[in-house]
């Protein structure tokens, strides 16, 4: 993929994002919701930051097994259900993101929602690739 991240000086400064990426490729992938579901399918992670790391983990996963890398995400969604709780661990979670998807951030948005399929489930993430 050939992919810009466009951030506008009429923006206010992303930080753990990307206002815009246009994406050059030849295939799309759309990658379904990932919790921290573990092989068994039980959530895993009694927090916020320990589930980030997992469904993050589980969407990579998703995102290899169809051919792609972290840097051909072009957008990523988070559901939580703690907005604040995310916002209070965001440096953390900055930290989980580099760790596993470095620092090419997707254009990306937070929502908040009153719960997630899984009752344990604290946070979601789904997203968009762009493969060569």
């Amino acid at each position: 993929m050939t992919a810009d991240r466009l951030n506008p000086a009429d923006l206010a400064p992303p930080a753990g994002f990307s206002h815009a990426v246009t994406a050059t490729g030849s295939r799309i992938v759309f990658l379904a919701g990932q919790t921290a579901l573990d092989e068994t399918g039980q959530v895993t992670g009694a927090d916020l930051p320990a589930q980030f790391d997992r469904a993050l983990g589980n969407l990579l996963t998703a995102l290899r097994a169809a051919g792609g890398t972290p840097a051909d995400l072009a957008r990523v969604t988070v559901y939580t259900t703690d907005v604040a709780g995310y916002r209070d661990h965001a440096r953390e979670l900055g930290r989980i993101w580099r760790a596993h998807a470095g620092r090419d951030y997707p254009a990306m948005a937070l929502i908040g929602v009153v719960r997630l399929w899984d009752e344990e489930a604290l946070v979601e993430l789904d997203g968009v690739a762009v493969l060569d």
